[in-house]
């Protein structure tokens, strides 16, 4: 996969993020890394956490947790990946979260291994938004 600059940086934080642990007999954590650069240039990760009750979270969803934690509300980019750095576009309801954020449409996604980048509006045309 050959990406510029940016997009290296945020797929490695993603990638070095990625550390699939047994949690619990009920949960793990750590198959996919998630990480998302905002508009101010910082770089915010997470990791999913998988439950057997379907309670869990999506790495892009804790990246972004953590992001408005830190009082940011821009996305630039993000990129998820498994184990194997294999990239994996967000699911549905990580897609309805991000568009909920502030000037949202233009958040740029990387959906693949090949360096495909989709804006989110691109992804989500008929939004709850």
């Amino acid at each position: 996969m050959k990406l510029d600059k940016h997009w290296e940086t945020v797929y490695n934080a993603a990638k070095a993020v990625v550390n699939p642990k047994k949690i619990s007999e009920q949960m793990c954590s750590g198959g996919v890394g998630a990480a998302v650069i905002t508009k101010q240039g910082n770089i915010y990760t997470g990791v999913c956490i998988d439950t057997d009750c379907s309670l869990g979270m999506c790495a892009e969803r804790n990246a972004i947790s953590t992001m408005i934690t830190n009082g940011e509300f821009e996305i630039e980019m993000v990129v998820a990946v498994d184990k194997k750095g294999n990239v994996l576009p967000p699911c549905g309801a990580c897609r309805e979260f991000m568009l909920q954020l502030k000037n949202s449409s233009d958040i740029k996604v990387l959906v693949d291994n090949k360096g495909t980048v989709v804006k989110l509006r691109d992804l989500v045309p008929y939004s709850y938004s």
